[in-house]
């Protein structure tokens, strides 16, 4: 077999794996067979609410089964074809049949994915919260940098990208931004972008031209919909009202519309500006506080999920996850995946999907890898 279809035969079976590795394998076959035997049911839908729930866990496991199984039988088909074309003399059906080997390597890089956001919220929508680090001016408008970067994925995705809030910095960029993305999976493909972000760069703000180093951090927490419940005590949280800034208008520049919620227990601190109204800006920061504290639960869950796995460490660097090298090296690396790109201007435009896919795959399997500076 060519090197080339043999590297297509590798990327599938790779991707099979890992499926296969995070669905426990033999565990869904049996629990997929005991869900469609309780889907036979007549009783089952006495309980809507437990039915619903049922038949949604059941079609998730039974795509991800069919999947792996038709990528299978299909790639065995097209390397049998191969041997065949091959001991024939072919070429011509050979090369038919490496360019579908190919087809179902994307389409296995693509459930890959797929099966990995089965996160309790991963199918919700997201938060995005972007904060500038010290550095002033530099670090402000590298916050700005970001904050183009996950709305411009956010449309490249097909997604509804709104801005909550937004407090501009001083001469450029921004202090702050909150942006809600709203499609399928926007938590579960965002969620991998929580962290620390460095970019170092030639600052267009340095009139000596040297280099600069700027920090930004991202958090990301998921919508909360009608099936999550959070309860939060009114005397925990401290309400203040603010004029919004930005350009405006003729109303909300004049009257404290803005709101911001401080969640004493916790620390948290969420703000609205984008409503003209302060009831519906004060309604809107409830909704982001509730993502919040949900995702700091998910988050304490899975601490504790991963505490017994040695394998699972910081990365160091202040967690960061991603270094932007723009001058001179004309890069960007993944510092917990080692995924580099030679383009950062395709990743300033939202071409984020390689990053985020290895790091949920790092994310899944734990592995560790080697994280050495990029200067």
């Amino acid at each position: 077999m060519r090197a080339e279809a043999q590297a297509y035969v590798d990327r599938i079976e790779e991707a099979l794996s890992l499926i296969r590795r995070f669905l426990d394998w033999d565990a869904a076959t049996k629990r997929l067979d005991e869900l469609n035997a309780k889907a036979e049911d007549p009783s089952l839908w006495d309980d809507p609410g437990e039915a619903q729930k049922l038949m949604q866990e059941r079609g998730r496991l039974e795509d991800a089964v069919k999947s792996v199984r038709e990528i299978r039988s299909e790639k065995d088909d097209a390397v049998e074809m191969i041997e065949l074309a091959e001991a024939e003399g072919d070429d011509d059906l050979v090369a038919d049949a490496e360019k579908a080997l190919e087809r179902l390597a994307v389409r296995a890089d693509r459930d890959k994915v797929s099966a990995l956001l089965s996160g309790e919220a991963d199918g919700n929508d997201t938060y995005i919260e972007i904060n500038a680090g010290a550095g002033g001016t530099e670090s402000q408008d590298w916050a700005e940098m970001l904050q183009r970067m996950y709305m411009r994925w956010g449309e490249r995705r097909g997604m509804k990208v709104e801005l909550l809030d937004h407090h501009a910095g001083e001469q450029a960029g921004i202090k702050s931004a909150t942006v809600i993305l709203k499609g399928q999976n926007a938590y579960g493909y965002a969620k991998v972008e929580s962290g620390v972000h460095r970019l170092v760069r030639i600052s267009p703000y340095d009139s000596a031209a040297r280099r600069h180093t700027s920090f930004a951090s991202v958090w990301v927490y998921p919508v909360v919909d009608e099936n999550i419940d959070i309860e939060i005590n009114e005397s925990d949280l401290k309400i203040d009202t603010f004029r919004a800034s930005g350009a405006g208008g003729q109303h909300v520049n004049t009257t404290d519309s803005a709101v911001r919620i401080t969640h004493v227990p916790s620390g948290i601190i969420v703000s609205c500006q984008n409503q003209r109204s302060q009831h519906k800006n004060k309604a809107q920061a409830m909704q982001q506080l509730k993502a919040r504290l949900y995702e700091e639960e998910l988050r304490r869950r899975e601490e504790e999920a991963n505490a017994a796995n040695a394998s699972k460490t910081d990365i160091g660097w202040g967690h960061q996850i991603r270094s932007y090298v723009m001058q001179p090296y004309q890069m960007v690396k993944d510092l917990r995946t080692g995924v580099t790109k030679g383009n950062p201007q395709a990743v300033l435009d939202g071409d984020l999907d390689e990053f985020m896919a290895a790091a949920l795959a790092q994310r899944v399997t734990g592995e560790t890898v080697d994280v050495e500076d990029v200067d």
